[in-house]
C-alpha cells in the first residue's frame, strides 16, 4: 500500500512541477494544424476513391 501511495504522489509532483505544459495559443495553433491536416487528408481519401470507383465502374461496364 506504501508503494502505491508513494507513486500516486511521485505522479502529482511530476505532473504539477515537471510537465510544460503549452500556452493557450500553443495550443489553438496546434489544433488549427490538426484540422487542416485532417481536412487535407480526407480530401486526399476522397479523391483516391473517385478515381478508384471511376476505374472500377468503367472495368465493369467493359466486362459485362
Amino acid at each position: 500500500m506504501n508503494k502505491i501511495k508513494t507513486y500516486l504522489k511521485d505522479s502529482y509532483n511530476e505532473l504539477v512541477h515537471k510537465v510544460t505544459w503549452p500556452t493557450w495559443a500553443q495550443l489553438q495553433s496546434s489544433a488549427i494544424v490538426v484540422m487542416i491536416a485532417s481536412v487535407i487528408f480526407a480530401a486526399v481519401i476522397f479523391a483516391m476513391d473517385v478515381v478508384f470507383r471511376t476505374i472500377m465502374t468503367n472495368i465493369y461496364n467493359m466486362l459485362y
